[in-house]
């Protein structure tokens, strides 16, 4: 059963990440013209960064934690002194940050009349193509679908396995 609460617990943290991306992608849109933020400048596009945090832990302690344990299927497999097994192992944690655009890849426009045009006559429009972020937008859709399948998938899983 905690192999099922595990496999909700990792499609709960994608469908948060998933979320996330999609607001971002959303914020990108709404902002697609603005040429003056509080910070000063166009907006500037922003993505969200995923990256595991790797901690050092020994396998058995994440085998307890688990509730479980190792299972010997022939007795020639493992003798009892190998039961217990040396060495740390790479346990991972997810973490996400926005991550906003620092490049000047700025789209310029002759619109003498704007009110945020320099002395040149150009504007300076934020890089955000809406396409772009149509198609960052549909695929964390689609991965967010997934996850919520995989969810029903493990409920329904634990409720046939009560069946039994």
């Amino acid at each position: 059963m905690s192999g099922l609460l595990n496999a909700i617990d990792i499609s709960s943290r994608g469908l948060s990440i998933q979320r996330s991306k999609m607001n971002i992608v959303a914020e990108n849109i709404a902002n697609a013209e603005t040429t003056e933020t509080k910070k000063g400048g166009p907006y500037r596009r922003q993505q969200i960064a995923v990256s595991e945090q790797k901690t050092n832990t020994s396998f058995n302690s994440q085998l307890k934690k688990a509730g479980l344990k190792l299972q010997r299927t022939s007795s020639g497999h493992m003798t009892s002194s190998a039961q217990t097994i040396k060495g740390n192992a790479q346990v991972s944690d997810v973490q996400m940050k926005v991550i906003e655009d620092r490049t000047d890849n700025f789209k310029l426009v002759h619109d003498p009349s704007h009110p945020d045009a320099d002395a040149d006559g150009y504007v300076k429009y934020p890089d955000v193509e809406v396409v772009t972020e149509m198609v960052d937008m549909m695929a964390a859709s689609r991965a967010y679908e997934a996850n919520t399948v995989a969810i029903s998938t493990a409920k329904k899983m634990a409720e046939q396995a009560l069946d039994i």
